[in-house]
């Protein structure tokens, strides 16, 4: 695995030490030894893993040159946090999910490949950032991959960012027209468009977008709403 990890990663322009792809090996087979008891991912061939979560999670990397602090909304099994965190060790690292059983499995990961300065949160992504959260706009950058629609997703993450910072949405290749729709959410919540990063998974014809979304001013205390409302009723 760590042979063709060395090379994919590399083919997308992500150089990796031996430390680093031994972490990335260790997750790996935790990955999938968890996943025999609780469902954690429908991808378990090892190439599929590094190539759909791994490598895929660190084409973000690119727009977190400035950030100190990093916050994962919906981690899940910690895609994109975690990969960004082993490839950026530097980065402070938050990992939010609203299942404690997903939480169970990444404190297991940190421990396993020894993440310094990770913490793993147990709340839904609405409640974390809500008004008077010590969490609220204290991030340098955002991250989510998989989660929810831009309109609701902005609402969801740009809370969590400092203004100066950076919300990165991991999308597939038909972002421009969400991005289009969610326009609106994006100004109401405090940010602004910096554009949308396309990229092909090395040796695939599987295309993937980040959308960059920069926090421009604070996000009015209303916001997020109740998660029924952001759902039913985006911005």
């Amino acid at each position: 695995m760590t042979n063709f990890l060395y090379n994919t990663a590399n083919a997308a322009g992500f150089c990796l030490d031996d430390a680093q792809l031994n972490q990335f090996a260790v997750y790996s087979t935790l990955l999938r030894q968890w996943n025999e008891k609780m469902n954690l991912t429908a991808i378990t061939e090892p190439d599929e893993i590094v190539l759909k979560h791994f490598v895929d999670s660190l084409y973000g990397i690119k727009f977190l040159s400035n950030a100190k602090t990093l916050i994962d909304v919906g981690t899940g099994a910690g895609f994109p946090g975690v990969p960004l965190k082993i490839a950026k060790p530097e980065l402070s690292l938050t990992l939010l999910d609203s299942l404690n059983k997903r939480l169970t499995f990444l404190e297991e990961v940190k421990n396993q490949l020894k993440l310094s300065d990770v913490t793993c949160v147990h709340s839904r992504a609405e409640d974390g950032a809500k008004s008077g959260s010590e969490l609220r706009e204290s991030f340098d950058a955002a991250v989510s991959r998989a989660v929810a629609n831009l309109s609701c997703l902005c609402e969801y993450c740009l809370p969590y960012v400092k203004i100066g910072g950076v919300f990165l949405a991991y999308k597939g290749p038909g972002v421009t027209e969400e991005l289009a729709e969610a326009q609106n959410a994006i100004e109401i919540l405090g940010g602004e468009v910096m554009g949308v990063f396309e990229y092909t998974l090395p040796d695939t014809d599987i295309t993937h977008s980040v959308a960059v979304i920069k926090k421009v001013k604070s996000t009015p205390e209303k916001y997020p709403r109740l998660q029924g409302k952001i759902q039913k009723k985006p911005l």
